[in-house]
């Protein structure tokens, strides 16, 4: 299917016979779809709503590092390696996934041996986003990686970005000071709109400008 890019390569019946294995899940916004240190045992693919990626920091904190779109799958990683989850991941609003369970993805392994590369690719797919943030936290100041990240949330959320101010930080990796001292600059620039729980993208053609 077209939502599911993951699939690319595969012809339309060998998707739909994946797909036939699947069970759909569906969740609540704030529901927990996976826990962190829980075991991997299935791989989800969004069909549905957004949810946010979060792990524990050695602090003691939690920190949001990625939201996933309908079309994202998760828990590719924790399969392939047989490893507890790497992270939690929480609904943001309702949300359905398609659940195949590691004893399911076994036997569709062992008929279409092409899935192993589609897990590989996207725990590549992975590495290499990782691998991009943390040369972006290392060269590129925190008013252009946050600019850049409400850039790319705009495009998920449109206008009314639904994240605190602790998401927002984690996802641009820097503290929730510094986080606040940017953003309270663009919202005095006009740029955003602060709200509780949420911001307001005002001028998107300003934002831009400061992404680059």
């Amino acid at each position: 299917m077209a939502r599911f890019s993951v699939f690319a390569g595969l012809d339309e019946s060998q998707v739909q016979a994946v797909l036939a294995r699947a069970r759909r899940r569906r969740f609540r916004r704030g529901e927990v779809l996976v826990r962190e240190g829980d075991p991997g045992d299935a791989v989800h693919l969004i069909d549905r709503g957004h949810v946010a990626v979060r792990v524990a920091t050695p602090l003691g904190d939690v920190a949001t590092v990625r939201i996933l779109v309908p079309g994202d799958l998760f828990g590719e990683m924790a399969v392939l390696g047989d490893q507890p989850r790497m992270a939690t991941i929480v609904a943001l609003g309702a949300v359905e996934t398609l659940s195949l369970h590691r004893s399911v993805l076994g036997e569709i392994r062992a008929t279409l041996a092409s899935i192993d590369r589609i897990l590989l690719a996207a725990a590549l797919d992975e590495v290499r986003r990782l691998s991009f943030a943390l040369m972006e936290a290392y060269y590129v100041p925190v008013p252009k990686r946050m600019a850049r990240t409400l850039g790319r949330l705009a495009d998920i959320f449109g206008e009314t970005i639904p994240l605190t101010q602790d998401d927002l930080a984690g996802l641009c990796g820097t503290t929730r000071q510094t986080a606040n001292e940017v953003l309270r600059d663009l919202a005095a620039r006009g740029v955003i709109a602060l709200h509780r729980g949420r911001l307001d993208i005002v001028d998107r053609a300003a934002l831009d400008r400061a992404a680059r």
